[in-house]
């Protein structure tokens, strides 16, 4: 998982702040590592990957839609929960 990658095409699909972008980029890389998508959806974890995934949340920031996404992944795997992003520092625009 390219995390550079990743926070980039964050910013370019969804906005949200750089932190904020930064700990998605980071659990995203943690899931990637944990092989969990390959074993459960069949696909490695990439960052085009990632930026499909969110594209198919009903809207907001990164957090909010890589949250979604591991909601919809504990729902029908469980183990995810572990993923989701609780907290990142908020940095004024």
């Amino acid at each position: 998982m390219d995390r550079e990658l990743l926070t980039d095409r964050l910013e370019a699909e969804f906005g949200g702040t750089p932190a904020e972008r930064r700990v998605v980029a980071r659990m995203a890389g943690d899931l990637a590592d944990a092989r969990a998508t390959d074993d459960d959806l069949g696909f490695e974890l990439t960052p085009d990957a990632v930026v499909n995934q969110l594209a198919d949340a009903p809207g907001g920031s990164p957090a909010e839609r890589w949250n979604w996404w591991m909601g919809a992944l504990e729902a029908a795997h469980g183990g995810y929960r572990r993923f989701r992003v609780t907290a990142w520092q908020r940095e004024d625009s």
